[in-house]
């Protein structure tokens, strides 16, 4: 009996085994010959085309993108009708930067009948976003596509008239409420995370949460007439201002912002003004009251700071007046009555979003012309905070409803999500890693994202001991290049470049790798190391010389390629004059170059040594590459040029699972699929990788 007993389990994992191989017969032969009668007979042709696509695959994930393009034309000139080499070279097209000849791919396997939803997503998203770009366009309609409820489903309150929201870098939200006196840090789910409830004696009718130029997070406390300076973690440091009428005193304080000098402006309720405190929490002087040209403020609610500018909500005139930064009345931006109830304002990219009842409003600081951008009918509602969140959405507070919205872009709701399997490591198989990027369908990248929003399959089958295990959002360090123009305008600026190389270096604080490459006629590597090793680094040490014609191109697709393959915060520093001369681009354009650094997760960011506006082009580049520009002798200073990269969003994630599949001695090419889901958008991608040969 037990020789028997072992005979049938023995013939039983046969059978589990021929059945998983029979499942993956591309496994044994991934190009069959469709001239044959044999059901896996292959041809001369075939071997050679496997050969060469599993070098394509494997350069492909090594970043080598170029490599790839000719291993998968070679194995198409033995197959050229393999749908499969056809949709893996327009991959690397379009990871090299090259987006029309992966659609172009793209297409003809589509029409070849390969790939399903997946390529048509893929051929839709990309073909959409070459037309439109980057959308940072506030003036569009939004609809709610989910939201955090304050009493859950077994009827358990969980927070109390939400009234103010603040979006982190990372995905959270902090989230104030004003009903249970709290701060609370939710995820992306809605999960809270976190609960604060202020100092000892707690806080007393919070009403408004803002970060400080310096990372800290201030809350004005209305009943309290106060201001409570907490750490970015939500730790009490101390308060700001008390109650009464004098200076740097308060009675209701609302809604607060702070100005590029650290001066903290409030709306001060109670009193009819804005009060005004230094960095340290002095008060500084108030202003509002009555002016010639000016009947003064009557209930100052919302307030928002843009350059020199201030901007303040009066929820009794329902208007919006504009002020200098020493509080003398400028002009009405917006005419009394158009607003019923204006509470929080908040600035954002040249609008001002307004929270108005039932309504969420953007002001055009330029032209004070106001767009609606949604609207929540007529419930019981009324919307308190209104700000958007690093993944394109509107995060909403609703006081009455006791709700958090999410609010997205309708054609973001309609159209899911993009995500692409970027990388796949399996040198240690069965463990398997995969980097998966995500965004929404204008390249912005989704952040915040947890286990639970990731469904992982291979070959359709749900892949076993799932884990995330990392996510770029995350991460406290990031590679620069600094690519410094060389052109013959750049002779008077020695001692501006060496000051924001030298600025560069030192705010890495030892963290990651940098390197320099001069723009010259040719592009040249000057360095490669530790941030330490800058901050002696003088211009005159440079090799590439001063030139007439600087190949700009080039230096940025030089410095994307030293990229592809380090940490996944990366960035490019263009160190400038302002100007370009006529080979700047005589290779690639503008947007081949900022296609190339955004299909690798690579941002852009510009510091100009002469104070001017930026030209054409480089404001372009850093507009749709996540970028921000700077002058080197601003007040200020450089101090956040890195802080501000490290704090570009970034959704890249890292996934762990063990695979079952059968390598045959890791000639098989191994299928895997991803979906992703938050709220009520989903996004999927299916790529394949090759264990090691064995």
């Amino acid at each position: 009996m037990k020789v028997k007993s072992k005979s049938i389990v023995f013939l039983f994992l046969i059978f589990i085994s021929f059945s998983i191989l029979s499942s993956n017969a591309f496994a044994k032969n991934l190009f069959e010959d469709k001239d044959s009668d044999t059901k896996y007979s292959r041809s001369a042709e075939a071997g050679f085309a496997e050969e060469e696509f599993r070098r394509g695959v494997q350069s492909y994930y090594r970043g080598l993108f170029n490599d790839a393009i000719n291993q998968f034309e070679r194995a198409l000139s033995y197959l050229p009708e393999e749908n499969l080499i056809i949709d893996w070279l327009g991959k690397a097209y379009y990871r090299a930067g090259m987006e029309g000849d992966a659609i172009k791919h793209w297409q003809y396997a589509k029409d070849a009948g390969y790939g399903g939803l997946v390529l048509d997503n893929r051929i839709e998203v990309v073909r959409e976003r070459r037309v439109t770009g980057v959308d940072s366009n506030l003036n569009i309609r939004y609809t709610e596509t989910g939201s955090f409820s304050g009493i859950n489903k077994e009827n358990k309150l969980l927070f109390s008239q939400p009234i103010s929201v603040l979006p982190n870098y990372d995905g959270t939200i902090w989230v104030l409420t004003y009903g249970s006196n709290e701060l609370l840090l939710f995820d992306i789910n809605g999960t809270i995370i976190k609960r604060v409830t202020g100092p000892l004696v707690g806080f007393d009718r919070p009403v408004d949460i803002m970060r400080l130029n310096d990372g800290d997070l201030l809350v004005c406390e209305s009943a309290g007439d106060r201001l409570a300076v907490l750490s970015d973690k939500g730790s009490f440091k101390k308060y700001i201002g008390k109650k009464g009428r004098g200076l740097g005193e308060l009675v209701g304080p609302q809604y607060a912002c702070q100005d590029e000098n650290g001066n903290i402006y409030v709306s001060d309720f109670g009193n009819s003004r804005i009060t005004v405190f230094d960095k340290e929490g002095n008060g500084i002087f108030n202003f509002g009251s009555r002016t010639a040209g000016f009947d003064g403020l009557k209930g100052p609610t919302g307030i928002a700071c843009s350059g020199e500018s201030i901007y303040v909500c009066d929820s009794v005139k329902g208007a919006i007046y504009e002020f200098d930064l020493s509080g003398n009345y400028r002009d009405m931006l917006v005419k009394e009555k158009t607003f019923d109830f204006p509470e929080s304002m908040k600035f954002y990219d040249g609008y001002l979003i307004v929270s108005d009842r039932k309504h969420v409003s953007t002001v055009e600081t330029g032209t004070g012309i106001v767009f609606e951008n949604a609207y929540i009918g007529n419930a019981p509602s009324r919307i308190t905070c209104a700000v958007p969140d690093k993944n394109g959405n509107i995060i909403v507070s609703d006081f009455k409803t006791n709700e958090v919205y999410i609010m997205a872009k309708m054609s973001e709701l309609i159209g899911g999500l993009f995500v692409q399997i970027e990388r796949v490591y399996a040198e240690k198989f069965p463990e398997v890693t995969l980097e998966v990027r995500v965004q929404n369908r204008k390249r912005q990248p989704v952040v915040g994202l947890k286990a639970e929003n990731f469904y992982l399959t291979e070959d359709k089958r749900p892949c076993g001991n799932v884990r995330l295990t990392g996510a770029a959002s995350e991460n406290e360090n990031e590679d620069i290049v600094i690519v410094i123009d060389r052109s013959m305008y750049m002779a008077d600026y020695d001692e501006a470049l060496n000051t924001a190389i030298r600025e560069i270096a030192s705010n890495m604080q030892g963290v990651g790798n940098i390197s320099v490459i001069s723009a010259g006629q040719i592009p040249v590597i000057e360095y490669q190391g530790k941030p330490e090793g800058l901050l002696k680094l003088s211009s005159k040490a440079l090799k590439a010389p001063l030139s007439k014609n600087t190949a700009f191109d080039l230096s940025v697709r030089l410095a994307t390629n030293e990229l592809i393959n380090a940490e996944p915060k990366r960035g490019i520093i263009y160190v400038t004059q302002g100007r370009f001369d006529e080979a700047s681009f005589a290779r690639y354009g503008i947007s081949d170059l900022t296609t190339y650094m955004n299909n690798n997760g690579v941002t852009f960011s510009v510091i100009q040594l002469e104070n001017t506006g930026l030209v054409q082009e480089l404001n372009y580049m850093v507009n749709n590459v996540n970028g921000k520009s700077y002058y080197v002798y601003r007040p200020q200073g450089l101090s956040c040029v890195i802080k501000d990269m490290l704090e570009v969003p970034n959704g890249l994630y890292s996934l762990s699972y063990t695979s079952v599949l059968p390598t045959d001695l890791g000639r098989a090419f191994l299928p895997v699929e991803v979906e992703t889901y938050i709220l009520n958008r989903s996004g999927r991608d299916e790529t394949g990788y090759f264990s090691p040969l064995n």
